[in-house]
């Protein structure tokens, strides 16, 4: 394990460069505050990433970030309106502290996606790649052949309607705002059935994202 002094970077950090990114956004990007230094240190420490990486930086200098209205949450090291990466993934991707885990959830969606990178969970080839769980076929797919650093750059600049464009519904921007970090849309008819292939016409519930989680993956518990 390496030590808090070995992982923040101050003279080459990579935090420059997610705000460089941010100046070049088309979509909005929101940088949450850190909820208290403690907390970016032990989640951190947690992930033994350094502060020279774009996920370390984020991990340590913001809370996350709301993309595109808060359609999507990339994660940092948490706020009261968003989960901490490491605490989120402890007992998903991990279940204690020091463990490899064989995939990071790194983002997630207001329809319930998940974003992960993955190393060798998901898929044998793509490691170091970042996949999407995505709610309408329940499947791993890579995205684009982006890692960490591609993905946020992706998350900002690009056109999240084509990425997006079964998911999302004529009202989706009045119905997402306000809408907490730590939750998501629930539909019923779920979006994989023939019945819920409709978007428009599916029922929508905003709940906590843990529950979500548990109904793609309970089984693996």
């Amino acid at each position: 394990m390496r030590t808090l002094e070995q992982l923040i970077n101050t003279e080459d950090d990579g935090w420059s460069f997610v705000l460089d990114w941010k100046k070049e956004a088309k979509n909005s990007v929101e940088i949450l505050p850190i909820q208290s230094k403690e907390k970016s240190e032990n989640e951190l420490l947690s992930s033994q990433v350094t502060t020279r990486s774009p996920m370390g930086a984020i991990i340590y200098h913001s809370g996350g970030i709301l993309v595109d209205g808060g359609w999507i949450r990339i994660l940092g090291s948490g706020n009261t309106n968003l989960r901490g990466m490491m605490e989120w993934n402890l007992g998903k991707t991990y279940q204690k502290q020091g463990q490899q885990p064989s995939y990071l959830l790194v983002a997630d969606d207001i329809v319930g996606g998940f974003f992960a990178l993955n190393a060798g969970g998901i898929s044998k080839d793509g490691i170091g790649k970042v996949f999407y769980f995505a709610p309408d076929t329940l499947e791993w797919e890579k995205v684009g052949d982006f890692g960490y650093s591609d993905f946020i750059h992706f998350c900002f600049t690009e056109d999240l309607n084509k990425f997006y464009k079964e998911l999302r519904w004529k009202t989706w921007k009045d119905d997402i705002k306000n809408a907490s970090g730590n939750k998501a849309f629930s539909f019923i008819p779920f979006l994989f059935t023939k019945e819920g292939h409709d978007i428009e016409k599916v029922d929508k519930k905003l709940v906590p994202i843990f529950e979500i989680w548990d109904i793609y993956n309970g089984d693996k518990k």
